[in-house]
């Protein structure tokens, strides 16, 4: 399929289109339906980390697919302030997740999912 690119204002209303843009992205290369709920939960978390209410900021998130995997690459421009990851969600992340790389100062997101079946 490629690559999909969405960019949206890092403000908390905006985490439901990017969690949909996903789900539909992993629907359309066969991913399962427990498949897409961990995908949609992931980049919730994530954009959840990301976001910055009170600025101009903007994220944007890239998906990228094989017939076995789905990247979800989200990025915050500008970086802002360090993104502060707590506990429960990198343990969010890592249930859902197979792959997951944060880089806290310059505000990226990576994460992976395979396909199991």
């Amino acid at each position: 399929m490629g690559e999909v690119r969405l960019g949206l204002p890092a403000q908390p209303g905006f985490v439901q289109v990017a969690r949909l843009t996903v789900a539909a992205v992993a629907s359309r290369v066969g991913f399962s339906y427990d498949e897409i709920e961990d995908l949609r939960i992931a980049v919730g978390e994530v954009c959840g980390l990301l976001v910055a209410p009170h600025s101009d900021a903007r994220i944007t998130v890239r998906v990228s697919t094989t017939d076995a995997r789905i990247t979800v690459d989200v990025t915050r421009e500008p970086a802002g302030p360090r993104v502060e990851v707590g506990e429960l969600s990198e343990q969010i992340l890592e249930a859902v997740a197979d792959e997951v790389e944060i880089d806290a100062t310059a505000g990226h997101v990576l994460v992976t999912k395979q396909r199991q079946g």
